[in-house]
């Protein structure tokens, strides 16, 4: 039976990595039954809206969706369509694997990390009161009636987080853990000093913990984590943290592996998961073939995985580091000087996975 899944090109560089990226994927022999939808600013330019009821409607529908990147406007504009996803759907864990692979310049190939991002609360939660605002004003009135001083001309970002939210992550943490093979889940969080929502973070973990006792568990200062991760990578295997510090540490494991380029994300929630790749549209790049598709190729994967297609996701995962490892039909990015003349283009390197996987 064929899995039926949303296909999302995105804008800017999206249109070709995910043409790359459907292409690797039928190679694997597995029976995918694409539903096209549109997102992102080219669909807002051309009807208004970046996030078409249709698409919503269809991620609803097939419960999974492969996402090209899409650019966010700064300043002005709609809100992050990823955003939007993860909250219309309750995406609420975001999965991000960090594993070093051979034939990627990187000064930590120890890494083999994964990132476990909470995603719908915290201080992305988008619950906040402009400068001099009503809101601002009657929100700072209640604080000082509470004994807490804020200044008039602040801005107000709340950070919510709530005992639901922090037991759904970490238990998907230590599941992920459990079925992954992974030993041990880091616990981040700056209790310390937020007593009262990094603390109840930290509490719930240790509570989900013990529900665990083969996986060891153990928790960090943020500030010590970030420390400690370029300092003993192989330290580190499941790391599960609250929205903001997931989103910036998630890109520093990215750097500790190469780079944005090589890393792919996953979006999951109960009824839908959406796969995507943790880089931008690039939108300069636009119609190059120049950009390097691992990221999203990676994301396929554990899409795959997500539909139960263990063995399609290991020869795909597979040829993919296979290429990278021989180095000769790699993207510029993957290459020793990035003015190499031998670099390939990103059709092309989705040519030579295919190549291998059918070798």
């Amino acid at each position: 039976m064929a899995h039926d899944v949303t296909f999302i090109p995105g804008d800017g560089t999206g249109p070709e990595l995910t043409e790359a990226t459907r292409r690797v994927l039928e190679a694997t022999g597995v029976d995918l039954s694409w539903d096209r939808q549109q997102a992102g600013l080219d669909e807002y330019r051309k009807h208004g809206n970046p996030l078409p009821a249709e698409t919503l409607a269809s991620l609803k529908r097939t419960g999974v969706g492969i996402k090209g990147p899409t650019t966010t406007p700064v300043g002005s504009g709609f809100r992050s369509i990823n955003v939007q996803l993860r909250k219309e759907l309750d995406l609420y864990a975001c999965i991000r694997p960090c594993k070093a692979l051979e034939g990627v310049r990187t000064r930590f190939p120890e890494t083999d990390v994964v990132i476990v991002r909470e995603n719908t609360e915290d201080l992305y939660a988008g619950i906040e009161f402009e400068r001099g605002s009503d809101g601002a004003a009657a929100l700072r009135e209640k604080l000082a009636e509470l004994g807490s001083h804020v200044r008039e001309d602040a801005g107000i970002s709340i950070k919510p987080i709530s005992v639901f939210g922090c037991e759904r992550i970490v238990r998907h943490a230590f599941d992920y853990a459990v079925t992954h093979g992974y030993r041990k889940v880091v616990a981040a969080h700056k209790a310390n000093i937020m007593k009262f929502s990094d603390g109840l973070f930290l509490d719930i973990a240790r509570q989900v913990a013990a529900d665990y006792p083969a996986i060891d568990f153990e928790d960090r200062i943020i500030d010590n984590l970030c420390n400690q991760l370029i300092t003993y990578p192989e330290d580190f295997e499941v790391i599960v943290l609250p929205n903001l510090y997931g989103d910036i540490v998630s890109d520093l494991c990215a750097a500790m592996i190469g780079g944005l380029g090589v890393a792919g994300g996953a979006n999951i929630g109960t009824d839908a998961a959406v796969f995507e790749a943790t880089h931008g549209s690039s939108p300069t790049y636009a119609g190059c073939n120049r950009m390097n598709p691992t990221a999203l190729m990676l994301s396929g994967v554990y899409m795959l995985d997500h539909l139960k297609e263990t063995a399609a996701a290991r020869a795909l995962e597979n040829a993919i580091a296979a290429v990278i490892r021989m180095g000769d039909k790699v993207t510029y990015d993957l290459k020793a000087s990035r003015t190499d003349p031998t670099a390939v283009g990103t059709s092309q390197f989705a040519d030579a996975v295919i190549e291998e996987m059918n070798a």
